[in-house]
């Protein structure tokens, strides 16, 4: 008999034995199960894996940031309600969508979205040599992890009843997740042509995962 085969029987006369137990005690033990695939389905995809034990695809490489040593002198939408201000920026890198650079007004780096400046504007003699700080291809702009946040509490959620307990994702990264879940097509913004995304299975039990549940299971059952 195959190993997945012996532990489907196996579940499968756990299963009955579940029934046996009080509404109260199988919550108890749907909430604990919840928990724990949250905590591996977490933990895998610090790992990077997928549930047969490969890796992760890697990400198509990036392009180098572009870097500029001239200011640049635009409008941007303000924070609340008010008229857009004008942004002077002097030593700034352009990374896909984001230009990052020392902004004179505010006195320090700050970071825009390429596509939200409403209209380049002239640089002046007198701005074009206004001193202004430096940035750096600092460590917190160099890559990370895939799927950092989405792994987080906040975003993937579990819960459960007296029959069933679930893990997911929630909002609006439910939708980036299930693109990568599945390996489908999006758009990387608004407007811009659609990418092909590979496979990257974040929700999937493992045999290991379903003997761990197992086995936890049959604890709760003995105690």
């Amino acid at each position: 008999m195959s190993e997945l085969r012996a532990l489907e029987e196996l579940e499968a006369i756990v299963s009955g034995l579940l029934r046996d137990l009080s509404s109260p005690g199988r919550r108890q033990l749907m909430r604990k199960v919840a928990r724990d695939v949250r905590k591996s389905q977490s933990d895998r995809i610090k790992a990077q894996k997928n549930p047969d034990g490969s890796a992760f695809e890697a990400r198509r490489p990036k392009p180098k940031p572009s870097m500029g040593n001239y200011a640049v002198h635009f409008l941007y939408p303000s924070g609340g309600s008010g008229p857009p201000r004008a942004v002077l920026m002097k030593s700034w890198m352009r990374d896909g969508q984001m230009l990052t650079g020392y902004d004179i007004e505010a006195g320090g780096i700050r970071s825009f979205f390429w596509d939200k400046i409403i209209k380049w504007l002239g640089v002046s003699p007198d701005d074009q040599n206004k001193s202004g700080g430096k940035i750096r291809n600092r460590p917190s702009l160099k890559e990370k992890a895939m799927f950092r946040k989405l792994r987080s509490p906040r975003f993937l959620k579990s819960g459960a009843n007296e029959r069933e307990a679930w893990i997911g994702f929630v909002g609006d990264v439910a939708r980036l997740a299930s693109v990568h879940q599945h390996g489908l097509s999006e758009e990387p913004a608004k407007g811009q042509k659609a990418v092909n995304y590979a496979m990257r299975q974040l929700l999937g039990l493992s045999i290991e995962d379903r003997e761990d549940l197992l086995d936890s299971v049959l604890k709760h059952l003995a105690d």
